[in-house]
């Protein structure tokens, strides 16, 4: 006796596609930009000048301080060379001398015309 064996093949069932949402690219997209209207200025043009010229004027006094700071440097590393001694070449040391005289005057003039304005 045969034996029937009951073939069964798979069958192939259609299913339908699950459901697919579109998630709308905008949402993730940041807010664009809202048109505001101009601030109006909190001070006039001829008030933004005089500011402005107060603070160059600072900015000017401040920049004359650190020349004045920076010649009395030079001052003092050139009274420092003229002394030095040998160890200097006597061309420089010379020359660190002068300067050193010329540098104090030039400060002493430096300050007469800050002390003007």
């Amino acid at each position: 006796m045969v034996s029937r064996v009951a073939r069964t093949r798979p069958r192939l069932v259609e299913q339908a596609a699950p459901e697919m949402k579109v998630v709308a690219l905008q949402a993730l997209a940041p807010a664009p930009p809202v048109a505001e209207a101009p601030a109006r200025p909190t001070e006039s043009l001829a008030e933004q000048i005089r500011r402005l010229q107060a603070e160059a004027k600072s900015l000017a006094k401040n920049h004359v301080d650190a020349l004045r700071l920076a010649l009395i440097e030079v001052e003092r590393l050139s009274e420092e060379i003229g002394e030095g001694g040998d160890v200097y070449p006597t061309g420089i040391r010379e020359l660190a001398r002068r300067f050193a005289g010329e540098t104090d005057a030039k400060v002493q003039a430096l300050m007469a015309i800050v002390a003007r304005t």
